[in-house]
């Protein structure tokens, strides 16, 4: 699972960080602190031209330059990453402030470990259902 975490703050991008190793997730994390440079990785432009496509967004809504909500109103908007899947990450009373852009779940700050790492596991599990892997091919060789 792909995942992409755009928090501001090194001390909760720990705390996620490590609940998505004591929850046992297989993963593999980008962590950014800027609205706008995640934007630019979730569309793969400049420096993030190679960058993989995310299984998962975990959003905070308070980051410099572009916030959070402007973030997911944009990947709502783009018809490649309007299925993105998005778990928010707020202080308490934020949650109204994004009207009807859709998420997946909403996590209050400070973040309830337990609860944390049961949503990102039913999301995970739901994007093992989901996906379809590759048949083996040998090489012609």
């Amino acid at each position: 699972m792909e995942i992409l975490l755009v928090e501001d703050s090194l001390m909760f991008a720990r705390i996620a960080i490590g609940a998505l190793q004591q929850g046992r997730i297989q993963h593999r994390l980008t962590w950014l602190t800027d609205g706008s440079e995640a934007l630019q990785f979730l569309r793969r432009e400049g420096k993030y031209a190679a960058a993989p496509h995310p299984d998962l967004l975990l959003l905070d809504l308070k980051l410099p330059g572009m916030d959070g909500r402007e973030l997911l109103a944009k990947v709502r908007a783009d018809e490649e990453l309007k299925v993105l899947p998005v778990v928010v990450m707020t202080g308490d009373g934020e949650k109204a402030q994004l009207g009807d852009l859709r998420v997946e779940a909403f996590l209050t700050k400070p973040l309830d470990l337990p609860k944390f790492i049961e949503i990102v596991q039913k999301l995970s599990s739901f994007w093992k259902a989901d996906m379809v892997l590759p048949a083996s091919q040998e090489s012609p060789l």
